[in-house]
């Protein structure tokens, strides 16, 4: 199956303590069907000092589920699914939303 949510795509959370919060995708796990999203999601991480890095709580986006997280329609900034539609010969991600194409 084709990927609905890439790397670089603008999402919003649907669900859960960030819910409304929008982001950039920074990383797709397909095999375990979750994403990392920039400022969605932080967790406090406990960092021992090493040589490289000192020591702290570091603040950490953690990975969250696709199915909480939609893509945003370019046209109308809200959330939207995605479909597929093939043009000359290429797919292309379609926001069903507004039906603008979302890649290309």
């Amino acid at each position: 199956m084709a990927a609905k949510i890439k790397k670089g795509d603008k999402v919003i959370v649907l669900t859960g303590r960030d819910k409304g919060k929008t982001g950039e995708v920074l990383r797709v796990a397909p095999a375990e069907n979750r994403a990392v999203v920039q400022g969605v999601n932080l967790v406090k991480r406990h960092q021992r000092a090493s040589q490289t890095s000192e020591g702290g709580i570091l603040n950490k986006e953690a990975p969250i589920h696709l199915s909480n997280i939609a893509l945003v329609d370019p046209k109308e900034n809200k959330p939207t699914r995605v479909g597929f539609v093939v043009k000359d010969g290429e797919k292309k991600r379609v926001a069903k939303r507004s039906g603008d194409v979302i890649d290309g």
